[in-house]
């Protein structure tokens, strides 16, 4: 019932902004002012993913405008674990109940750039997906830059993909696969393919992840299987009041609650497939490591993922447990990158560590890794959280990842540089986009290479690209 409130509430609040803005109500950009963006997102709670895909955005497009003709602004849910991200870009806080925060923010800017990457599902909480789509909603309402920039569609409650039809039609989505695309489409939503925005990601130097791996018990020489796990299981979130009235008065849903009125899924059949989850991968990482000598690691690249991480490492006699509550985005990549295999069912683990052409398989809820593991022609590395045989494939693929680490090093390159190149285009959408809804802001006309459309890169990305172009 919350969920439909909120769906309602924000309708409500698009349709006020139409008419506000039809009424002469609203702030257009004018000649002479900086554009005034505001990026929409699921930022501030230590999910790493999140973070480094909008810090690349901002760099990315505050490049292609120019940092002197822009005002970029970030929503953050908690600005402690935001802190120190997104350089030049003011901070704004997101609040769990956000409709009236939606009515008034947006409207102070001159466009929205929605960034989550799950934007339009309902796998994981239809209130997400409702704050994307009144973001983008409230703008297109009123005749501003609406962009959702590497965004993901899948399957979406009735009442949530016709909200989607209604108020994006007048939006333009860049979508990171096909698959997104086609689904938008269909409900009529302008979109164009892109990418994730996270290729050109730059964390600390490889010594820094090292000297981690150094003080948690690695020798300097035995291969580091890093495992990314997740809860798979305590999706969708949703929002509750009755719930959030008996947990708060007796405690109840206590190992569901999430945060205030949002609860995880749970029951009796989600606790016994996190249970056979859980185990197959503890019981495959300690036969492969009694085959092989590794230095096994758990890291929680979101900080619900602790909970899963400390279960298998317990499992497997207590190997160190990283998480995105002690390292930042800056520190936890760099220690992704120092592995030597990996095996995850975090999107952006894989993502992140694709650079520095770190072999990886995927144990995928949705179609996120799924996606990327077709594009490096890597099928052979892909499972699925629920497969029944999942312990005995996992030690397959972990098998895989260690005799025949330069084949699936060699996709792995290609598809970097591949999305580089999408990732640039993106770029220029955007640019035309822009034109296309302020004919006079000054964007670039001269002629520039792909490369210009992307952020500053590292030596080691432009050698990635000199070697596989």
């Amino acid at each position: 019932m919350m969920d439909l409130i909120l769906e309602a509430w924000v309708s409500g609040n698009i349709e006020r902004a139409r008419a506000s803005w039809i009424l002469g109500g609203g702030r257009p950009w004018h000649p002479g002012e900086k554009l005034k963006l505001l990026f929409a997102g699921y930022n501030g709670t230590r999910n790493m993913g999140s973070d480094v895909r909008v810090d690349e955005m901002l760099r990315q497009i505050r490049h292609i405008l120019g940092a002197d003709r822009v005002d970029f602004s970030v929503m953050s849910q908690n600005f402690e674990f935001s802190k120190g991200y997104f350089d030049g870009t003011t901070q704004v806080h997101l609040p769990d109940i956000f409709p009236s925060f939606l009515a008034n923010e947006v409207p102070r800017h001159h466009g929205v750039v929605a960034c989550e990457g799950s934007m339009f599902k309902s796998k994981f909480a239809n209130a997400l997906t409702t704050m994307m789509i009144g973001s983008l909603g409230i703008a297109a309402a009123q005749n501003k830059l609406s962009v959702g920039y590497g965004a993901e569609a899948g399957h979406m409650d009735p009442l949530v993909a016709k909200m989607c039809a209604r108020y994006c039609k007048n939006s333009l989505v860049i979508t990171r696969n096909e698959e997104s695309r086609t689904l938008l489409r269909e409900l009529g939503v302008p979109t164009e393919l892109g990418t994730d925005t996270a290729w050109t990601f730059e964390p600390k130097p490889a010594e820094y992840g090292q000297s981690v791996l150094r003080e948690v018990g690695w020798d300097g020489r035995t291969p580091v299987l890093v495992v990314c796990p997740i809860n798979p299981f305590e999706w969708p979130v949703r929002a509750s009041v009755a719930k959030y009235a008996l947990h708060s008065l007796t405690g109840a849903y206590k190992d569901s609650h999430y945060r205030t009125v949002y609860f995880h899924n749970s029951g009796p059949a989600a606790d016994r497939a996190y249970q056979h989850y859980w185990n197959s991968i503890a019981n495959a990482v300690d036969a492969f490591r009694k085959r092989r000598s590794v230095f096994v690691i758990m890291v929680a690249t979101e900080r619900l993922d602790a909970r899963p991480a400390r279960r298998i490492a317990e499992r497997l006699g207590g190997v160190p447990v990283l998480t995105s509550d002690q390292y930042n985005m800056y520190e936890l990549v760099s220690i992704l990158r120092t592995c030597h295999m990996m095996a995850s069912s975090r999107y952006h683990g894989i993502v992140t560590s694709m650079p520095a052409l770190v072999p990886s398989a995927g144990i995928t809820m949705d179609e996120r890794i799924r996606n990327i593991m077709r594009e490096r022609g890597h099928q052979d590395l892909l499972m699925t959280v629920d497969d029944p045989d999942l312990e005995h494939k996992l030690l397959a693929a972990l098998e895989t990842l260690a005799t025949d680490a330069e084949r699936i090093a060699d996709g792995i390159a290609r598809t970097v540089v591949k999305n580089l190149k999408v990732m640039a285009r993106m770029g220029v959408y955007f640019e035309e986009e822009v034109r296309r809804r302020y004919p006079e802001f000054p964007t670039r006309r001269e002629e520039w290479s792909w490369e210009d459309y992307l952020p500053p890169t590292s030596a080691s990305l432009r050698q990635l690209v000199a070697s596989y172009s």
